[in-house]
């Protein structure tokens, strides 16, 4: 689409107009959908950027014509989602590829479970396609509105014993490259290609086409319930994890409670029968309108007065899953997977979550419970923290989301279909603690609250042996990372540099976590350097708007 089609195009340096419009005259009419003046903000409204263009493409040959198109302008392509993750990691300042409306579904084999979609599917339309056909994702997280590429290139995960991350299921998969090739890879075809894109985190190229393996669509009967902390504890080394194919947990610091919700497949015979009919859970408190505003309001209230913190812990809490214990609090509902997995995740919210080895659960939330709430030798549930930093005057919010997998159920190594930056553990069940600190109104907890909050809980994740979830924030260095990954990043790496030496898909984020550090003489020929930042007014949605530059280093 050549600018006289595209008005919008005429804002761009004269040299990237000429690009375009010269492709436009020789490519036999591939449409370039773009358009300028686009902000690009995260669901929680921590970060924002302005684009030089925002591209939507409809299909592989248009994909194709964005990444020729870039490397002849000199630009960095990044590609977002719905932009669910709060960190800066799909900020830029070049060109913002959706692929939103690159969406289909292209085949279905009944025979053998196997699903082609278009990488840019949201995963609720992939869950309800799937219904249509009578087949599911065997797991889901808590939320569904990222695409089916962002889910699996962020690590994505549910919770249960018996299922590592959503992206395991994986079978094949597409990715266009900074040369404008299209490549399959699959764990017998380009192996380490493929082991890099299942957790690419958007520095390969851009993943097109995925074909993973569903199931047959399923139903969860499940139940939910609290009770004290030292009960759950007791059972963690027992049945805590074992007694249904999903369980997760919501634990509350200042009250030491935790809400256990299990669920377990529903026998298809009974409901086709009538035998058990699906039914909807009661409406939670802050699932209602009044619900949802007061606590919304009480979180505000919270960033002026913090000692109430504890307090909206007990009231929100209590009038959400009970003020009692035990079987009393019980509810329950029979509901399609793809609904029964989902939460309501509220309000802008900064979330900070590391996986850590299963069995140190326990501790580790004993830990963390001692140094929040300050506790002495002589105070119920005290144990000797460790924790280097103060915790007088923090006051945090709840709860701490803790759910488990397993990654060597259906990946391993030596079957090529471990991702390389799989964060979980190699050797049995993970843990995963999320750390949520809510932005009220987009506004950020008053006294460094958040900052001193992760402070110490990653302190505490890096000294269990944790290591953090890619699409969460998080500070920790590149070396550390190095360290960590061992051999595994280095194989990252290298394929991230053999499929796209001059950077193309690499921008701050990507320089900060997983390249050396910023020097000026090793910039890659088309990486994008973090200029400068600027907070974002909270009437403006709030967060920090990223500023970037291009390298344009010309080519050789």
């Amino acid at each position: 689409m050549a600018t006289e089609s595209n008005p919008a195009l005429a804002s761009l340096p004269s040299n990237v107009r000429e690009i375009i419009e010269l492709a436009s005259q020789r490519d036999g009419g591939i449409p370039f959908r773009a358009k300028t003046a686009h902000v690009h903000r995260t669901w929680a409204g921590t970060f924002t950027s302005l684009p030089e263009l925002y591209i939507q493409p409809e299909s592989v040959p248009e994909i194709q014509k964005v990444v020729r198109l870039a490397r002849h302008a000199r630009r960095r392509v990044t590609t977002t989602g719905c932009g669910h993750s709060p960190s800066d990691i799909t900020c830029t300042s070049s060109w913002l590829v959706n692929l939103d409306n690159f969406n289909k579904v292209i085949s279905v084999d009944h025979s053998t479970g196997l699903v082609v979609v278009q990488a840019g599917i949201r995963l609720y339309q992939l869950s309800d396609e799937l219904d249509r056909r009578g087949l599911a994702l065997p797991s889901l997280g808590s939320i569904n509105e990222q695409s089916i590429a962002g889910a699996i290139s962020t690590g994505t995960h549910g919770s249960g014993i018996k299922h590592g991350l959503v992206g395991e299921s994986i079978t094949e998969l597409k990715i266009t490259l900074a040369n404008g090739e299209t490549l399959s890879c699959s764990p017998e075809d380009k192996p380490d290609l493929f082991r890099a894109a299942l957790i690419s985190l958007g520095a390969l190229g851009i993943i097109t086409e995925v074909t993973f393996k569903a199931v047959p669509a399923f139903s969860l009967a499940w139940s939910q319930a609290i009770d004290s902390d030292k009960r759950i504890f007791e059972k963690w080394e027992k049945d805590l994890w074992s007694q249904a194919e999903f369980v997760r947990i919501w634990w509350f610091p200042y009250m030491r409670r935790a809400a256990v919700w299990t669920a377990n497949v529903v026998d298809p015979v009974d409901l086709k029968t009538g035998a058990v009919k699906h039914r909807e859970p009661p409406t939670s408190y802050y699932d209602s309108w009044l619900g949802y505003c007061v606590y919304h309001n009480l979180l505000a209230l919270s960033r002026w007065i913090p000692r109430i913190t504890p307090w909206i812990e007990w009231f929100v809490f209590g009038m959400q899953y009970g003020f009692k214990n035990g079987e009393v609090t019980r509810i329950g509902a029979i509901q399609p997977s793809q609904k029964a997995f989902l939460l309501n995740c509220l309000y802008s919210q900064s979330v900070n979550e590391w996986a850590i080895p299963l069995h140190k659960g326990p501790e580790a939330l004993q830990r963390l419970g001692a140094w929040l709430q300050n506790l002495k030798p002589g105070d119920p549930g005290y144990v000797e923290h460790g924790i280097p930093y103060s915790a007088e005057g923090l006051w945090v919010h709840s709860p701490v989301e803790v759910r488990a997998s397993d990654s060597t159920v259906y990946t391993s190594r030596e079957a090529n279909t471990r991702p390389f930056l799989d964060p979980t553990q190699s050797d049995g069940p993970t843990l995963y603690l999320n750390a949520i600190m809510y932005r009220p109104y987009h506004r950020e907890p008053t006294y460094n609250a958040t900052e001193r909050y992760y402070l110490g809980f990653e302190w505490l994740m890096r000294e269990l042996g944790g290591k953090p979830h890619w699409a969460k924030t998080f500070t920790a260095t590149q070396a550390d990372l190095a360290r960590w990954y061992g051999d595994d990043f280095q194989r990252w790496g290298a394929v991230r540099e053999s499929v796209d030496p001059e950077g193309m898909f690499v921008g701050p984020w990507h320089r900060r976590y997983l390249l050396e550090p910023l020097q000026r003489d090793r910039l890659l020929p088309l990486e994008e350097i973090q200029q400068t930042t600027k907070k974002v007014p909270a009437r403006q949605g709030g967060g920090i708007e990223v500023i970037g530059i291009q390298n344009l280093v010309a080519p050789n």
